[in-house]
């Protein structure tokens, strides 16, 4: 259960350094939540859990499949935005386009060879 908390709590600081950097330095912030830290975070607590190589070379592949259906959403909120939606509508229809793309990508994926 600590081990459990240690993970949640390192995995909030980054989140929250990140968000608290973008209020000065928006730039710095996103470059900061766009490093794929969760990413590396989840393949170091996986590690722990089960040290197999295979399972962390499927996981990092799927990683790697699963972050392109997510990219749009960063150019679509934006976009949105600057062309007057609200906040709270721009990201809800980028989640969902992210979704949408994920679902896609989930049924398309393994119809190429890719294990998802």
């Amino acid at each position: 259960m600590i081990y459990l908390a240690l993970k949640a709590a390192i995995s909030g600081i980054l989140i929250a350094a990140a968000s608290e950097l973008a209020k000065r330095y928006p730039g710095f912030g996103a470059l900061i939540a766009s490093l794929p830290l969760v990413s590396v975070l989840g393949m170091i607590w996986l590690w722990n859990a089960k040290p197999d190589a295979e399972n962390m070379a499927a996981h990092s592949a799927a990683t790697f499949w699963y972050v392109l259906p997510s990219l749009p959403m960063f150019l679509a909120i934006p976009a949105m935005l600057r062309h007057g939606l609200p906040f709270w509508l721009a990201l809800t229809l980028g989640c969902l386009l992210t979704i949408a793309l994920y679902t896609a990508m989930t049924l398309v994926g393994p119809r190429f060879g890719l294990r998802l």
